[in-house]
């Protein structure tokens, strides 16, 4: 082991933090190496209340759904940015392949305050039609060289 690598996280550990942290108080089940974790959330005081499913399993990236209320609805015909799917809506917080999101990093103190952020990010996407979110995401079907060139 190389020195000072921190230890990737349980799901177990996941689920305790994730259970004791009152931004995402809410209720989950823990499963074999994984959980899934449900709440709701308001990225800011005028915003309305959204209820969102973390999904976790150990060694994957997390995956984040908008369950309530209806963003494809809300979206009013536009396609939603920065998202995996519209229906059901799984929302893309982070570049993968940039390793900005680790196992060892706690849910709770990272994508769930990127989930709040994209959340903002929407409402006044749902305003302006600019997303202004930043980040990149990838462009269906371009295919990638190895090192990130495309063809």
């Amino acid at each position: 082991m190389i020195p000072n690598t921190p230890r990737l996280l349980t799901a177990a550990q996941q689920f305790v933090h994730l259970r004791h942290n009152a931004t995402c108080a809410g209720e989950g089940l823990l499963h074999a190496g994984g959980l899934i974790w449900h709440f709701s959330m308001r990225p800011t005081p005028l915003s309305r209340n959204y209820r969102v499913r973390l999904e976790y399993h150990q060694g994957l990236v997390p995956r984040v759904f908008v369950e309530d209320p209806d963003l494809v609805l809300l979206a009013d015909g536009r396609s939603i940015p920065h998202v995996y799917s519209q229906k059901p809506t799984r929302l893309c917080l982070y570049f993968p392949r940039a390793f900005e999101w680790q196992g060892w990093m706690r849910l709770d103190e990272t994508i769930v305050p990127w989930i709040a952020l994209w959340l903002f990010y929407f409402e006044e996407w749902l305003v302006s039609d600019d997303w202004k979110g930043g980040g990149e995401h990838p462009e269906v079907g371009v295919r990638r060289r190895p090192f990130g060139r495309r063809e």
